[in-house]
């Protein structure tokens, strides 16, 4: 049961990574998973326990189960294409609401079916089996403990090792490797009499001297009403345990970095949290009168006061993950260990108590004529419905915290109507259970009143938070600091922009529109702050659609409306609510600009906009002579991420190129472009698009006034490309390398952002003979190749300067450089203007210096002249 339970959870993580790809988000696929995975389980363990419980072959009823569940695991993971197309055709670009909710939990739920079907009998197959070993009711907690510990190994196994090493493929055909061996170790190594089992009514099997089997109590001396409030328990306890899981997760990840190992630790640790339960209860508590029913209520009244208790605990969750950040230090190890002891702060008591309950309420069904397998069908089929009622009901209608008051308090409830109506209890356990549970439900209604909600925002001295939105798939949040600064948050911890980013996130749209000749389309994948739409919308003759996953985001762009145009009176700017992978696979629409936002590689579900697959997708998007930028948040990522992405794109565009949004050193962003029809570029083609652009602000305003500017911002051309991502795994749907590896940046920063950039750039090079035509523009290409080597030189001589607030001290560190920099080529402006700027600062505290400057400037830049003279006369002397 240990392997089987190790094979069922490993298919849980293929399984979630593979709805993800058609449902467009982790958090929704694992919602949709858990729930088809636990439906199936209950139609399983009601139809086919059944089935098992009447038959005289329990043994080989199992390892059929198996062998279902391998064959049809190792189906899924070579259907995985075809499936996530037949799913997108029935979804289509932009789906309703309802038909998305009904395509994500329902089909995934006939997708999984059969084998979650199986899946569901084991555990009933294999209690009959042992029957004949039964002497008491500990073997269903040990059954139970064993499953569920083999789930925690096969969690760590498949997250951490076998699906970063070998797939998703392979890891399914692991798992269906394991699910035959447990067929084969039952077929093999159990006595044919043990496989037989016992009848029911007759003795437990032939071994000399096995007990017979319990006699059924309910069926003599209980009555309807005890057995309907048992069913109850059962389903009521299903659908609490998993809600509060649901609610659990959506609370850390506003504290956790919400990446696929902080969705396998909290998982673990949940596991681990039962698995206890059920063994302690299998060693010591099912001493004596396991099954009597008033220790149902001391369990229920404990595990509401648990989740009381741990929910209150999670007010503290920030603090305790700084203070185990700073007792732990730095790395990926204590990074993930931070992690999994918060997962235990929420965890570890309730999840103690559900495995115990579990295994009493399994016992006390059976001691009342109900089968094991109707037991656990009943209490899947409450856990199938969990992540509807919670995740997208009450946790979006009422937020976090009272959902997660709702299930500590139906706990309680559940308590109450145990005491009250049970059945077989003294008049003094009657009397004392309801006081108890009472107690117990004061306290709850106290701390749900009282204590502060579970939204965590963070924010520095004196900001506001303007906006707060929780949705079904994240938490969405705008924060103001005292300058007038607002700040766009998912889930408190990823940050998508803000008003005082303006100019990089324009660039962001602005470069690949302007390196078209005359797009008429625009599409953006990824709305963010909206700036960069607003940017893409200034040419009214361009049509813009930008599709953003979550509508929070859309609702909260309107905070940011003004920074360059208002989002909602641009007759030419639309949004789409949509999965923007979905939307490109399944949209027959072609656009002259596809623009990808810089989406951040660690959070769970990102990769998967940065595969192979999805690449291609993008490129059947573009209209002849269309134009493809991926922008990366160079800043975010390790070196090892950025060059599977950079080896997964050249894999569908051979001839991209690598550019870079601004000259930041702080947070650097570099996109990858490529043309449909790999066309070189032409300097006069490039001036006469510059020049005909119907951009209000001008193209100037952005730091892209002239042709060089523009061509100037490419950093790498094919060939470095290639060499630089030769050897890297591809990032594929069925290698999602980079789920697994871009986390440990964000865990662990391996170097500064600068000195990342520097790193890429030692190894990028860019000439003008692989960009523009050859022959045509020689002496562009000349000037322009100086242009290359003037940025390089800007940004190695910006890493070691440290900003001063005096001109002079300033003008000391930074005069020789920049000036070195406009010899290599005069064009370059990010040189020239900050020297002219302190120039005119110096005028009036050291005239002379000033002068010498601005001679300077004349001699090395005398192309720059007009430039100079309209600062000059915009700025009065001092």
């Amino acid at each position: 049961m240990a392997a089987s339970g190790c094979a069922a959870l490993g298919y849980q993580i293929v399984w979630t990574q593979q709805v993800a790809l058609w449902l467009g988000h982790e958090g929704a696929a694992a919602l949709a998973v858990v729930a088809a995975f636990f439906g199936g389980l209950a139609l399983g363990a009601a139809g086919l326990g059944a089935v098992i419980e009447r038959s005289a072959h329990p043994g080989r009823w199992y390892a059929a189960c198996e062998v279902a569940v391998a064959a049809w695991g190792l189906v899924l993971a070579l259907a995985l294409q075809p499936a996530s197309l037949l799913v997108n055709g029935m979804l289509g670009p932009a789906p309703s609401p309802l038909w998305h909710a009904a395509v994500a939990f329902g089909g995934t739920f006939c997708l999984l079916l059969p084998a979650t079907l199986a899946m569901g009998a084991t555990l009933p197959a294999m209690e009959r089996l042992l029957a004949q070993f039964q002497t008491d009711g500990a073997n269903l907690a040990a059954l139970y403990a064993g499953n569920t510990v083999g789930g925690v190994v096969g969690v760590c196994g498949v997250a951490f090792w076998c699906v970063p090493q070998w797939g998703l493929t392979t890891t399914a055909l692991a798992c269906a490797l394991l699910n035959v061996a447990c067929a084969a170790a039952v077929l093999l190594w159990t006595p044919a009499a043990s496989q037989a089992g016992s009848r029911p009514g007759s003795r437990a099997g032939s071994r000399p001297g096995a007990p017979s089997a319990p006699r059924p109590v309910a069926a003599t001396t209980g009555d309807a009403g005890a057995r309907h409030g048992l069913e109850l328990a059962l389903v009521m306890t299903g659908l609490l345990g998993i809600g509060y899981e649901v609610v659990v997760l959506r609370v850390l990840s506003q504290v956790a970095e919400n990446t696929v190992y902080t969705l396998a630790l909290l998982l673990v640790v949940y596991l681990v949290g039962t698995a206890l339960g059920a063994a302690a209860w299998a060693r010591w508590g099912s001493r004596g009168r396991a099954d009597a029913p008033e220790r149902r209520v001391d369990l229920l009244v404990a595990l509401g006061a648990a989740c009381a208790l741990s929910g209150g605990a999670l007010w503290m969750a920030p603090w305790f993950k700084a203070l185990l950040t700073l007792l732990l230090g730095g790395g990926f190890a204590a990074a993930l260990w931070a992690e999994a002891l918060l997962a235990a702060l929420a965890f570890g008591l309730p999840t103690l108590v559900m495995g115990a309950l579990f295994s009493h309420l399994c016992e006390e069904a059976r001691a009342q004529g109900l089968r094991f397998g109707t037991a656990l069908a009943l209490n899947t089929a409450g856990a199938a419905v969990a992540p509807v009622v919670l995740g997208a009901g009450l946790i979006v209608s009422l937020g976090a915290k009272p959902a997660l008051m709702a299930v500590a308090g139906g706990y309680l409830v559940l308590a109450l109507l145990a005491a009250r109506w049970g059945a077989g209890w003294g008049a003094a356990a009657a009397q004392r259970k309801p006081g108890l549970a009472w107690v117990a439900v004061a306290a709850v209604v106290v701390a749900m009143t009282g204590a502060p909600a579970l939204v965590f925002v963070d924010k520095p001295p004196g900001a506001t938070v303007i906006s707060h939105v929780e949705g079904a798939l994240g938490t969405v949040s705008v924060v103001q600091d005292p300058s007038g600064e607002r700040v766009l948050r998912i889930n408190n911890r990823q940050q998508e922009g803000s008003n005082t980013t303006a100019l990089a996130d324009a660039r962001q749209a602005l470069l690949p529109l302007l390196l078209h000749p005359a797009p008429q389309r625009a599409l953006l994948l990824g709305l963010g702050t909206g700036v960069t739409a607003q940017a893409a919308a200034l040419d009214p003759t361009i049509e813009v659609l930008a599709v953003e996953l979550l509508p929070e985001v859309v609702l909260a762009a309107q905070h940011f409306d003004g920074v360059l145009l208002d989002l909602g009176r641009a007759r030419n700017l639309h949004t789409q609510v949509a999965d923007a992978r979905r939307f490109v696979r399944t949209t027959d629409q072609h656009w002259d600009v596809i623009v990808s936002d810089n989406f951040h590689p660690a959070r769970a579900g990102s990769g998967a906009l940065y595969t192979v697959e999805h690449f291609q997708a993008v490129r059947a998007r573009l209209a002849p002579g269309g134009v493809f930028c991926q922008w990366l948040p160079l800043h975010q990522m390790d070196l090892a991420t950025l060059r599977s992405i950079v080896r997964s794109f050249l894999a569908v565009n051979p001839h991209g190129a690598a550019m870079l949004a601004t000259n930041s050193l702080q947070t650097p962003v570099v996109g990858l472009w490529a043309q449909r029809d790999a066309a070189p570029l032409s300097v006069s083609a490039v001036t006469g698009r510059l020049q005909s652009a119907a951009i209000t602000p001008a193209p100037g305003d952005f730091g892209l006034a002239d042709e060089w500017a523009l061509l100037g911002s490419f950093v790498a051309g094919p060939t470095a490309l290639a060499r630089f991502a030769a050897g890297a795994p591809l990032n594929t749907d069925d290698h999602p390398v980079v789920n697994y590896r871009a986390p440990r940046a964000t865990y662990a920063p391996e170097a500064t952002p600068a000195r990342r950039l520097l790193a890429v750039l030692q190894q990028w090079t860019v000439d003008a003979s692989e960009l523009l035509a050859p022959g045509v523009d020689q002496p562009a290409a000349a000037r322009l190749n100086g242009y290359f080597k003037a940025r390089r030189q800007y940004l190695a001589a910006g890493a070691g300067i440290e900003p001063a607030a005096d001109p002079a001290r300033m003008l000391t560190l930074v005069r020789e450089p920049l000036l070195a920099a406009l010899h290599l080529s005069p064009d370059f402006a990010p040189a020239y203007e900050p020297l002219l700027r302190l120039a005119l600062a110096l005028r009036a505290s050291d005239p002379p210096a000033a002068q010498a400057l601005l001679e300077a400037l004349a001699r090395v830049a005398p192309a720059q002249a007009g430039a100079r003279e309209a600062l000059l006369q915009s700025v009065p002397a001092q």
